[in-house]
């Protein structure tokens, strides 16, 4: 009996010395909590919830990762501009003044949301276990790069009559602060305002957050297709599985997206765009790789990166965390009659006859 404890506990001590020194099999459950299609590659599909914090560019001042501390902070010195914006407005209240008071809110933006509409977020990214300060991580210091000579030539441009909003364009400002005629043409107004693409690249590519609402974003996947679906002006985009590009005659809105599997990468190679996206000042010539990794059961690493010598000085690069959520998806019915388009330009009309009285 003695010799069959000791036995006994020989082997169990064997067995944990070999569970401690075999890190495979540790990795190996890891990978085991990644969903798994019927062809073996990671599942995307799902639906995911890209409301956060973190902006583009990398603010003046913080560092490109926050600490757990420096991150509850600025948290929670949001989340109390938000409980004061959404606090309750007095029913005889003055009118605020012409052009607004510069508060958050309905006074500070005459005619926009009240901010109970709004959801741009509580929370930082996290990606690879560190709070992001900013979505470009190349170049190093969190900033797109400077556009090139000609980009900026065609900047000044956008000052001109025949200037055509750039795709990432939100809702509009004051007309007094657009650039002259913004308002005589439906085409020069912003296409998300429009309803044909969604607000602040949110459709991309690249998809970015909108730091508004209408935060998710749905991946649907088979072995020849995969399609992301945006909630803000539910726009779809097809990437086309392990195909070639179409002919450069042939430009779409959201470029041409053809997809490969890099190991558990999806890797998504998308060009031929019009010259209407124009993705922050781009050229029809703009070129996206993006790059979705399903990192575990309720999560995925997006990055991507830009290239378009015509514009920038470099190629430069982004990530962030794509967090799955169990919320539904309604439809976004922006451009059914858009009536408030016609009202717009009507408006515009009005104010330049009152101008002339």
């Amino acid at each position: 009996m003695r010799n069959r404890t000791f036995a006994l506990t020989g082997a169990l001590a064997a067995a944990l010395a070999i569970a401690v020194a075999t890190p495979a099999r540790v990795t190996g459950q890891a990978k085991s909590s990644v969903p798994r299609t019927p062809d073996g590659h990671p599942d995307l599909s799902g639906m995911y919830d890209l409301a956060m914090l973190t902006p583009l560019e990398r603010p003046a001042g913080l560092p490109a990762v926050l600490s757990d501390q420096e991150a509850a902070k600025l948290e929670r010195d949001i989340a109390e501009q938000e409980r004061k914006a959404r606090g309750p407005i007095r029913g005889d209240r003055e009118a605020p003044p012409k052009g607004g008071d510069g508060s958050t809110g309905p006074a500070g933006n005459v005619g926009g949301y009240n901010t109970f509409w709004l959801d741009r977020g509580t929370h930082y990214s996290t990606v690879d276990g560190q709070k992001r300060s900013s979505i470009v991580v190349d170049p190093p210091d969190g900033r797109v790069p400077p556009l090139t000579p000609d980009a900026r030539q065609r900047a000044l441009k956008k000052l001109g009559a025949a200037a055509r909003p750039t795709s990432d364009a939100a809702e509009s400002n004051d007309p007094g602060l657009e650039p002259p005629g913004s308002y005589d043409d439906p085409e020069r107004r912003p296409l998300g305002e429009r309803c044909l693409l969604g607000f602040s690249s949110t459709s991309g590519p690249p998809v970015l957050p909108n730091y508004f609402y209408n935060n998710l974003h749905q991946i649907v996947q088979t072995p020849d297709s995969v399609m992301i679906l945006t909630e803000m002006v539910h726009d779809a985009r097809i990437v086309r599985m392990n195909a070639q590009h179409l002919p450069t005659t042939i430009r779409k809105w959201l470029g041409d997206s053809v997809g490969h599997w890099e190991g558990d990468t999806l890797v998504v190679d998308t060009t031929n765009f019009t010259e209407e996206t124009r993705y922050r000042g781009s050229t029809e010539n703009l070129h996206v790789v993006e790059r979705f990794t399903r990192v575990d059961g309720r999560s995925l690493k997006y990055r991507f990166t830009i290239e378009d010598p015509a514009t920038w000085a470099r190629p430069w690069t982004g990530e962030y965390s794509w967090p799955i959520t169990d919320e539904r998806m309604f439809e976004y019915a922006c451009h059914e009659a858009n009536y408030a388009l016609g009202g717009i330009l009507s408006g515009a009309r009005l104010r330049e006859a009152e101008a002339k009285d």
